[in-house]
């Protein structure tokens, strides 16, 4: 074994262990904080692999932008671990039977006959002149270039149900049309009033006639 096969299982062991306390932990803040360990040690091993695009946008977009807004919300909700800890040995068979199959699901695609050692092998060392970020995008848009699309469709079709979901007309909030907003001339807003001007009242009565 070389050094690099040292630092795989490492990074293996690391990353296993991490996920498994993501679903076990019993605090939601600690649980976050494996997640970005899973998160940091999976870039790791993409960098074994000469993935370092995917590896830098792991880190900079889910460890520094998901992650932290995900720890901050949990931190900020302040859960009530004991009402969500109701109910959950109810539930803990049917949970157990679809982890189970979930998990031959993907044994049966991850395994040895389709991602062993003699099929797929140790990816040849690249040039120096290789860019990672180039090789990406044209395999994007040449040869994946329809699932890449599907995928981005998937997500439009995500968002704009998040957005209807969320924005329901309430009876006791405030509405504006921004229709009304762009026909607004600037008479509608302002008026000029000419008033006389006031005279100040002497103090104490000064300067009054008898």
């Amino acid at each position: 074994m070389i050094f690099q096969d040292y630092v795989f299982y490492a990074l293996a062991a690391i990353l296993l262990v991490a996920g498994l306390r993501v679903i076990t932990a019993r605090n939601p803040v600690h649980a976050a904080l494996f997640l970005v360990l899973a998160f940091f040690t999976a870039a790791g091993i993409w960098l074994l692999l000469e993935a370092e695009f995917l590896a830098i946008t792991l880190v900079l977009v889910y460890v520094g932008a998901v992650m932290v807004l995900f720890l901050f919300v949990v931190m900020m909700l302040d859960i009530n671990l004991d009402k969500l800890r109701e109910g959950f040995w109810d539930y803990a068979p049917l949970a157990g039977f679809v982890g189970v199959v979930m998990a031959l699901e993907m044994a049966s695609i991850v395994g040895v006959r389709h991602f062993g050692v003699n099929v797929t092998g140790t990816p040849e060392p690249h040039p120096v002149n290789y860019s990672n970020t180039a090789e990406l995008g044209r395999q994007l848009y040449t040869d994946y270039v329809l699932p890449f699309e599907l995928a981005s469709v998937v997500l439009l079709v995500a968002i704009v149900a998040a957005i209807a979901l969320t924005m329901r007309r309430r009876k006791d909030s405030k509405y504006i049309d921004p229709a009304e907003q762009v026909k607004v001339k600037r008479a509608d807003r302002i008026r000029m009033v000419s008033m006389p001007a006031e005279k100040e009242m002497p103090e104490n009565g000064e300067g009054e006639q008898a």
